[in-house]
């Protein structure tokens, strides 16, 4: 099964996620009469440009990983509209220098940066706590992940991809839901992946003790994870408008590093930087976005299914609420 659903992903993949279709070596297009209808050149055609075309002075936004990548083109982007951005970064000198960056870019001063492990969920819910005496937030954007393709442990004795991808964004949210619904307008955009359409939710192992260790696949779990969260979370908080995407494959340091071999494979069919952060920002900052109902995955600002057709990836409600349990179990533990 997991064969079939990870060709099954890898087709939907060159058609759907790349920035257009490229011809191969002979000259033909990837799957055939798809290609006058794919990728983010396609999909754009479609979009409203006045959906962007706000400004959002007063409103204040906090991106994770926002110094490089997704997150870094995301936090700009808001910076030119004149929204105060909260700049959440594991590294110091590569945040400062980021947030430099955006300054100088935009002109806007409101830039504050925030250096927190969000592997780590003990000093999250400290970050959190002094967070809300000085700052208030509209809108949360978890875009920080990790790939480790090595089964590595944090200081807690947790897996690093879990501790990042599933419980320290699990941790962040929870602990600023309450700031978040003291706000007008609050939403929160979690960047998940594509990937996850290879994955059934698996609460037995979540911190991949009982199988020989795959970091892509561990990665496409998690991100699996984030979008059962999202669902639920849109359920437990109506106030609140939760979505989740995917970018797309895009050409970030983070694919370059992690998944090199396939970094080189698709080549100039990836997605560039601001390509993968539209969506993000159209969800973050769209009147239109938040007449979509809460709680949906969506890709080049469209829902789109969770699931690939026969692929068996569907879970119970009895699973989703072990995995609240777990997470809240763990989350608490470390508060």
């Amino acid at each position: 099964m997991l064969l079939y659903r990870s060709a099954a992903w890898f087709a939907k993949g060159l058609r759907d996620y790349t920035t257009r279709l490229f011809p191969d070596p002979y000259g033909h297009l990837f799957c055939g009469s798809a290609a006058s209808r794919s990728g983010y050149e396609s999909a754009s055609k479609d979009f409203v440009p006045e959906d962007l075309e706000v400004q959002v002075p007063g409103r204040a936004f906090m991106v994770t990983g926002g110094n490089s990548g997704i997150g870094k083109a995301t936090a700009t982007e808001i910076a030119k509209r004149g929204g105060t951005v909260h700049l959440v970064c594991r590294d110091q000198n590569r945040a400062e220098g980021a947030r430099g960056e955006i300054i100088r870019e935009t002109g806007n001063q409101n830039i504050f940066l925030h250096i927190v492990d969000l592997s780590d969920p003990k000093t999250i819910w400290k970050f959190v706590e002094n967070f809300k005496e000085e700052h208030t937030l509209n809108v949360l954007i978890n875009n920080a992940g990790c790939m480790v393709n090595k089964r590595e442990l944090t200081e807690d004795g947790l897996e690093k991809n879990f501790a990042t991808n599933t419980l320290g964004v699990y941790v962040l949210t929870t602990a600023l839901i309450p700031v978040l619904e003291k706000e007008h307008d609050p939403r929160v955009v979690t960047v998940s992946s594509g990937g996850m359409l290879v994955q059934k939710l698996n609460t037995d192992d979540l911190q991949s003790e009982r199988t020989a260790f795959d970091g892509t696949m561990v990665y496409a779990q998690n991100k699996r994870q984030q979008v059962v969260l999202t669902e639920q979370w849109a359920r437990a908080h109506p106030a609140i408008h939760f979505s989740c995407m995917h970018p797309g494959w895009v050409d970030t340091p983070g694919v370059r590093l992690s998944m090199p071999g396939f970094h080189a494979r698709l080549g100039a069919r990836l997605r560039s930087e601001a390509q993968g952060a539209d969506t993000v920002l159209w969800l973050a900052l769209a009147p239109t976005a938040t007449a979509q109902p809460s709680g949906r995955f969506f890709q080049d600002r469209k829902p789109v299914p969770t699931h690939l057709p026969l692929a068996r990836t569907s879970s119970s409600p009895a699973e989703e609420e072990k995995l609240i349990e777990i997470l809240e179990e763990l989350a608490q533990r470390f508060k």
